[in-house]
């Protein structure tokens, strides 16, 4: 019987495991800013031009003892990622959050018009994808990021700039670079960090959260006007949405702002995207954790070398 040839090794797994080794690598890809709160805005900050972050969504709650246990770590978590994600927390108006800020209502209604069955608290979800749900579910939570990072070949590229004028900060679009969809919009997010947790209140952990979303302003590109404005001073886009959009809210000790291009929620009813075609943050916030150096960093490339080599021994014993 004639001996078959002998095959080239197949060389998309390793493109793919390359891909990832680079993108645990070259954090600055996404390069989201933070400043620390020691830091003066009354001369204003600018972004740089970015927008590759990924949305990471977290539905949690004051009363929830498994999201008590989980808050601290994913403060570590938002270090060692640093500009790779944006991660935001949404406490729900359920009669005992002892937040339950408005904003983060609308956010969960916009997640229910595509899944009206949302699961319990803690949940994750990346970029509009499957729900993670617990506290063992951030592997999954790990898989989902590297898998959008490798299939995100495009986004809208944005820049924003925060300038505070006594109890007023202002958060204005400096640049938007993208494609300019009728049936999406512009949505900035208002986070405040360590929100302290009233004394009242059923609280199985720490006496504050973090990444709590409580403002939100949201611009139609297709019309051109502000359609939403929850927990903020003023929201405007005196010329267009893609060009002169800002927001004013009140001064916070350490916040962030997060600016996303996506969807408009009519726009969901057709498409079920709850993704986002662009995102970046401004984060004023002390940081605990070198964002090139995180152990998180040192383990998730090792892994994916020791994958690498791997494969390759596979393929030369094929």
């Amino acid at each position: 019987m004639a001996e078959q040839p002998r095959q080239p090794p197949r060389q998309g797994g390793l493109w793919v495991l390359l891909l990832a080794v680079a993108l645990l690598q070259t954090p600055v890809m996404a390069q989201a800013l933070v400043v620390d709160p020691s830091t003066s805005l009354e001369s204003g900050i600018e972004t740089n031009l970015r927008g590759q972050s990924l949305l990471i969504e977290e539905l949690t709650a004051t009363w929830c003892i498994s999201c008590a246990e989980i808050d601290p770590y994913l403060v570590g978590v938002a270090d060692a990622h640093g500009s790779r994600i944006a991660m935001v927390a949404y406490h729900p108006n359920d009669g005992e959050d002892a937040f339950a800020p408005e904003a983060a209502q609308h956010r969960i209604e916009r997640l229910r018009s595509v899944n009206p069955d949302l699961p319990g608290t803690p949940t994750f979800i990346v970029e509009g994808g499957a729900y993670r749900t617990g506290t063992d579910a951030w592997g999954d939570v790990q898989g989902d990021i590297l898998d959008e990072e490798v299939l995100r070949q495009d986004h809208t590229k944005l820049q924003l700039s925060v300038q505070r004028e006594g109890d007023v900060i202002t958060a204005s679009l400096v640049t938007f670079e993208g494609r300019s969809l009728n049936a999406s919009q512009l949505t900035f997010l208002v986070l405040e960090h360590g929100k302290s947790v009233p004394e009242e209140a059923i609280n199985p952990g720490k006496a504050y959260r973090d990444r709590v979303v409580t403002g939100t302003a949201e611009c139609s590109i297709g019309n051109g006007s502000v359609t939403t404005q929850i927990g903020v001073i003023t929201a405007r886009a005196d010329t267009s949405c893609t060009s002169d959009f800002e927001i004013e809210f009140a001064a916070m000790d350490s916040f962030s702002v997060v600016l996303l291009h996506e969807n408009t929620e009519d726009a969901l009813e057709s498409r079920d995207d709850l993704g986002t075609y662009g995102a970046i943050e401004f984060a004023y916030r002390d940081r605990g954790t070198s964002e090139s150096w995180s152990p998180a960093w040192l383990v998730l490339a090792g892994t994916a070398i020791i994958g690498l080599l791997v494969f390759q021994k596979k393929s030369t014993n094929a």
